[in-house]
């Protein structure tokens, strides 16, 4: 099995952020902290195995979009020496058509 680098686009960073802001605010910086400390650990075991999830061809080329713990859908691609998470989307937000994919025109 090839293991690949595991990024992350800045958009995921920025919903990372969102999602710990998200979670603090109803639950308390301790417990957002171990959420994002789990999702972060998810993503970055994609280096091992990484063609796995649904692939979303119809979205964007590439896409591949896997579930974490039944709330957050991680959207990543697989490149040849390394996977890039393109978006992280909690709760439910729409992301099969989403404005704008990170390195790709809207």
């Amino acid at each position: 099995m090839k293991e690949r680098q595991v990024a992350f686009a800045p958009e995921a960073r920025d919903d990372l952020f969102a999602i710990y802001d998200w979670i603090t605010e109803r639950a308390g910086p301790e417990v957002a902290l171990g959420y994002v400390a789990r999702l972060e650990a998810f993503c970055l075991n994609l280096s091992i195995g990484s063609e796995r999830g649904s692939l979303r061809d119809d979205v964007r080329t590439g896409l591949r979009v896997i579930g974490f713990e039944r709330r957050v859908n991680v959207a990543f691609v697989v490149e040849e020496t390394r996977v890039v998470v393109l978006r992280l989307f909690a709760g439910g937000r729409n992301w099969d058509s989403p404005d704008h994919w990170p390195g790709e025109e809207a």
